[in-house]
């Protein structure tokens, strides 16, 4: 053998472990590509223009940590930040347990169609949120929709829907209506993975429908659980389409800054203060990152502790 061939013979793993190195980062790039245009540069691009402010006089000067300062001591952003944690505290909850028990009923194999009650629960999700806050909205209506004509049919004197007492309740069901299928889908595709053993094995231990349901069915799926939570908390801190929607049906009772998202859209859009509405955002962020991982967290414990 030749000292050429020597040479060849020895490079030939490490440069065929090279290859297939990058060839895996090839296979990446169209991902990392849209990642860092999508997600990285508008979060770098956000901080940036927080720590600026545009002047009448002087133009845009480094502000530093002004901005962030400006808006944890504002009351209109702690107003619309307390807003969506009673939001977040009432219907999350109650989304998740319809969305539970629709997904137990239907894995029950007792629910007559059930694949007609999987698809009706569902498909709602598969209306734009624009659609549905608009039928919703109209149904609220007091003079010409669904709510009005039901209180004068039978006389009733009910608060309104959209009045500002009730708003965000309303807002609630029409965020529930639109997810509890949503969710329902990722526990019953979570349900459908346990193991048929761990039935049969209740079933010689003389366990009921409930006790397989409270100690089989419910931890196994509690990983499924933990996921659909952090989303919902991630799209209650997000919410911005069905206020800012039933805006123009309820001006009285939403205000521009109902929410952190519509407060920050409303300075930004309407009040021209692009600085500051990008440190409400960045605050946002982080305090949704933390409620998330706080979340995660207490699911992952639990699980360990089961």
């Amino acid at each position: 053998m030749t000292t050429t061939s020597i040479v060849t013979a020895r490079r030939g793993p490490f440069m065929r472990r090279g290859g297939a190195r990058w060839t895996g980062w090839l296979f990446l790039a169209p991902f990392m590509i849209v990642f860092l245009l999508v997600l990285v540069a508008p979060v770098v691009y956000s901080i940036y223009l927080s720590l600026f402010r545009e002047q009448l006089i002087g133009g845009t000067s480094f502000v530093g940590l002004e901005n962030y300062a400006l808006a944890l001591g504002d009351p209109k952003f702690w107003d619309s930040l307390g807003r969506v944690v009673i939001f977040l505290l009432v219907q999350v909850p109650i989304m998740l347990v319809i969305a539970l028990a629709a997904s137990l009923a239907i894995d029950s194999a007792r629910l007559h169609l059930s694949s007609f009650f999987r698809i009706a629960i569902f498909l709602p999700y598969a209306v734009p949120a624009v659609v549905a806050t608009l039928m919703w909205g109209f149904m609220y209506g007091t003079r010409f929709g669904l709510f009005g004509n039901i209180t004068d049919a039978f006389g009733l004197d009910l608060p309104a829907p959209l009045s500002s007492n009730w708003v965000l309740a309303s807002i609630g069901n029409i965020v529930t209506w639109e997810f509890v299928g949503y969710n329902m889908l990722i526990f019953y595709a979570a349900l459908r993975v346990i193991p048929t053993d761990l039935y049969e094995a209740a079933s010689l231990d003389g366990a009921g429908a409930f006790r397989t349901v409270w100690s089989i069915k419910i931890p196994a799926i509690r990983g499924a659980i933990v996921i659909a939570a952090i989303f919902s908390v991630i799209g209650s801190f997000q919410l911005f389409n069905e206020p800012n929607i039933l805006k123009t049906l309820a001006p009285n009772a939403i205000s521009t800054y109902f929410t952190p998202n519509m407060y920050a859209y409303n300075l930004s859009f309407s009040g021209q203060q692009f600085n500051y509405s990008a440190a409400i955002a960045i605050i946002m962020g982080l305090i949704t990152v933390v409620i998330a991982y706080v979340v995660q967290l207490s699911g992952s414990r639990k699980a360990g502790r089961a």
